[in-house]
């Protein structure tokens, strides 16, 4: 007798506890989106503004808050656009480091630090989630055939 195998998952889901690296990798998303946006925000309005008294590039901090909720809910589709949207704010940290002065070109490295932590934490939580994911189906797979057996 042949055992019919399930297909595996497109995405893993999360289990009903996360495991130790979701937690940890969600915690730096989480933080390094909050800390990005706070950036964005002192940075346009207070610290290095491209026009004295601020100006409308701040609104440029709510987008970076949009993918807060997935995250906090291990959403593994919002880990995997985020590592791509945060390549626009990694870009603009890298040339606004290179052609502006010195208050803002600090305050650009730390947006492009903070892109490359984000990115970091981004892949490491979807490398786990899809390890994770691709041991349950094994797990699953074997405890059927040992089912069908006997």
């Amino acid at each position: 007798m042949t055992a019919v195998s399930a297909p595996l998952p497109a995405c893993a889901p999360c289990p009903a506890r996360p495991s130790p690296a979701a937690r940890a990798t969600r915690a730096a998303a989480v933080a390094c989106v909050l800390a990005l946006a706070l950036l964005a925000l002192a940075w346009e309005l207070w610290l290095a503004p491209l026009r004295p008294g601020g100006s409308w590039v701040a609104l440029k901090a709510l987008p970076v808050l949009l993918p807060l909720g997935g995250l906090w809910r291990y959403r593994l589709y919002t880990y995997r656009w985020v590592s791509l949207f945060l390549w626009l704010y990694f870009t603009e940290g890298v040339v606004r480091a290179t052609t502006e002065g010195a208050p803002a070109r600090w305050l650009a490295l730390g947006e492009a630090l903070l892109c490359l932590g984000l990115f970091a934490a981004c892949v490491l939580h979807i490398r786990a989630r899809l390890k994770a994911g691709r041991l349950a189906a094994q797990a699953t797979q074997t405890a059927r055939q040992e089912a069908a057996g006997a």
